[in-house]
């Protein structure tokens, strides 16, 4: 070699592309067939190999580097507050959207298990274009409860399948997406801590705004949101205050277009410089006598928004297990191509221990996920539909809290590579908090659990009949389920300790469901691990005994 050549590169893996992401996920497609969405293999195979290409992976760097800008003014200084972004995240979109990830359970085209296994393929893509695609989908129900005229101009544009990022009125739209403005700047919680006020337009002055139909419901907003999630979005769902005798806290439709064809009085005043979820817009916002239509009751703006709430939740579970699953693919994969000391980083018994822990979380989350997404297909039958009023907030909590360390420790497996910009792990570790604080953090989705349990004794019962079909096979799964199950018959649970009850929740079905269907090396692993001894803040503490290259070759096939 000459002596001024750089160095050969040789001991590096590949890039982790040109993979079939669903086809290499057992657990995944597992998941699918048990919890009823079994039909929807094929295309999620096709989608799979279609995300998995380098080309696809591609744009979700190019749209973190290229992130969305602020244009307050055109070029004669007029106020458009429009949001640009860069030609991949317009992709990402297109790919979202056309794959019905918003809409496809409100159609009838897929249930809510197959989308969720959609959704968590695409949270192993970008996590930044699931935001505006979340709230779209979250907000159909809400919308179902908007004044007709509403509903029947929005929802078919909210359920098409074309993505059009065109700034227009909807009815020039050929696709709409809808975004949440909840937070303000002196409580984000506390939405009933909000100043934004609705006051009911006049019927003549409302007739004589818009004409028709147009006129019922019709408000007018001031104030502001700290956190206006997609501002890009062609309308909004918020919370005011709302002016009257049958005032309170109520829940509007705040769209950007105004029926005749003008923008609404909505000025964004800048977009949020955030830790991650760095592709997609977050603004802080003020209403300046914008023009908004109530949705649902007066008053009753948290109710009308609790379902919308449950299904980002929903969504949040399945976005944190989608970056679970795609931080340790690279992980595993790139301990299988880089050697040291003589053998493959994937060969050696104390990195087994650590990528062997990581997949059993990845997929435990899976099993999870879907289980809980079942609940939200079985709505109609009370026992399925309490059992998702639990583990919603429950695994929230719990999964979306493992994820920044399990970022941590995938990203630690890559070592200096995993710490720099170039690969994929810098990012993926930044996405995982988002998923943990929107939509509420982790103490409010305890409290939010201890609501659940408090209503009803039938809550308990809901969950014990779910950890009964595991049976009591396992001597440490059943003591464990029996100390929870006791714990929750106590007559007053305590808010001191709902984190810990929201994670003996979550793992104990976690349990039970890889006890009923995972390989007996990744069930009697995770039981070992996790229920027999405290989990601890690391991984890589899985006890002696544990087979793991069986459950490596499980998580990735090489």
């Amino acid at each position: 070699m000459n002596q001024f050549d750089t160095h050969e590169v040789f001991n590096q893996a590949p890039p982790f592309e040109n993979v079939n992401l669903f086809d290499c996920d057992a657990a995944l497609r597992e998941a699918l067939e048990r919890e009823g969405g079994g039909g929807a293999a094929a295309a999620l195979s096709a989608l799979g190999a279609q995300l998995g290409r380098a080309e696809t992976l591609d744009l979700a760097r190019q749209a973190n580097v290229n992130g969305p800008r602020l244009q307050a003014y055109d070029r004669a200084g007029r106020r458009i507050d429009e949001v640009e972004f860069h030609p991949a995240w317009q992709q990402l979109m297109t790919l979202l959207i056309g794959a019905g990830a918003h809409a496809s359970p409100w159609d009838g085209s897929q249930t809510q298990v197959a989308r969720a296994a959609q959704y968590l393929l695409f949270g192993q893509l970008e996590n930044g274009a699931q935001c505006p695609v979340t709230m779209t989908y979250a907000a159909v129900p809400a919308l179902r409860q908007a004044p007709p005229h509403i509903a029947a101009r929005w929802l078919p544009k909210i359920l098409s399948r074309h993505y059009d990022p065109r700034s227009l009125p909807v009815e020039h739209k050929r696709g709409a997406l809808v975004g949440m403005g909840m937070t303000e700047k002196q409580g984000g919680t506390d939405v009933r801590s909000n100043t934004t006020r609705a006051e009911p337009v006049a019927a003549d002055e409302a007739a004589r705004l818009f004409g028709g139909a147009d006129a019922d419901g019709l408000h007018r907003v001031v104030g502001h949101k700290w956190f206006f999630s997609a501002p890009q979005c062609d309308a909004h769902l918020i919370l005011a205050q709302r002016g009257g005798a049958d005032g309170g806290l109520s829940c509007f439709f705040l769209p950007r277009y105004l029926p005749d064809g003008s923008r609404n009085h909505i000025r964004v005043q800048r977009l949020k410089d955030k830790l991650g979820n760095r592709s997609n817009a977050s603004a802080e916002v003020e209403f300046t006598g914008a023009y908004a239509w109530l949705v649902g009751a007066p008053g009753r703006g948290v109710p009308t928004i609790i379902e919308m709430a449950s299904h980002t939740r929903l969504d949040c579970v399945l976005g944190s297990a989608g970056i679970m699953r795609a931080a340790l693919t690279h992980a595993l994969h790139h301990a299988r191509g880089r050697a040291a000391f003589g053998r493959p980083l994937a060969q050696q018994p104390l990195m087994q221990n650590v990528l062997a822990d990581l997949a059993l979380e990845s997929e435990a989350a899976t099993a999870f996920a879907l289980r809980l997404a079942r609940c939200f297909d079985e709505a109609a039958d009370p026992a399925q539909a309490l059992l998702g009023r639990l583990l919603t907030p429950a695994g929230k909590y719990w999964i979306c809290k493992r994820g920044p360390g399990f970022g941590a420790e995938a990203m630690e497996v890559m070592g200096g590579g995993g710490y720099v910009e170039d690969g994929p792990l810098a990012r993926l570790y930044r996405e995982f908090p988002v998923n943990s604080i929107w939509e509420g953090s982790g103490n409010v989705m305890c409290l939010d659990l201890l609501r659940a349990l408090g209503r009803t004794a039938a809550a308990r019962e809901v969950l014990a009949a779910e950890l009964a079909l595991a049976g009591e096979v396992d001597a440490d799964f059943a003591a464990f389920a029996a100390r929870l199950l006791a714990d929750l018959a106590q007559p007053q649970a305590d808010e001191y300790g709902a984190r810990v009850l929201a994670e003996r929740v979550v793992l104990a079905v976690q349990a039970a469901l890889l006890l009923r269907h995972a390989p007996p090396c990744v069930s009697a692993a995770f039981v070992a691990s996790r229920l027999a001894r405290e989990p601890g803040g690391a991984y890589g503490r899985l006890p002696a005994g544990v087979d793991c290259a069986a459950i490596l070759a499980r998580a990735l096939s090489a």
